[in-house]
């Protein structure tokens, strides 16, 4: 099945790739990959919320940003691709959650990503991750996602 009609049997439309907020490009192919900028959890070009983790942002909602960062990323990697159905698997995902020093639930939280790009790309999204704690990001995001994806 190509990947755009699992996103379509999922009933996932990918947003449009989310403008640079400051100087990059928000995806890079090389050499059989696709590394994406970190992506926010933009919808419809504004933030859904911004905060920490442990204070004005729950875990919960936070999940779900970090579902719409995965997304985000996948929309610019098949812009980046030139298709979505280019994109063959996942191979790495970096998560970041500005959170409050007690805040200890990242992993929890960057599942929102990970979960996503195993329900489009079944095995072929598997793969290696992090899931880091910070203090702040790019407009006090509450998450930011970079994937690197393997081209098919």
């Amino acid at each position: 099945m190509t990947v755009s009609a699992r996103l379509a049997e999922l009933g996932i439309k990918l947003p449009a790739v989310a403008a640079p907020v400051a100087a990059y490009v928000p995806a890079v192919v090389h050499d059989g990959l696709v590394y994406t900028s970190g992506q926010l959890p933009f919808t419809a070009g504004a933030l859904p919320a911004t905060g920490k983790l442990g204070a004005e942002v729950t875990a919960e909602d936070a999940k779900g940003y970090a579902r719409t960062c995965a997304l985000n990323a996948l929309a610019a990697a098949a812009d980046a691709a030139g298709g979505v159905d280019r994109i063959a698997g996942v191979l790495r995902v970096g998560g970041f959650v500005a959170s409050v020093p007690e805040f200890s639930g990242q992993p929890g939280v960057i599942n929102g990503a990970s979960e996503v790009l195993g329900e489009i790309f079944g095995d072929a999204g598997r793969h290696a991750r992090a899931a880091v704690g910070v203090p702040v990001l790019p407009l006090d995001s509450p998450v930011e996602v970079e994937v690197t994806f393997i081209l098919a």
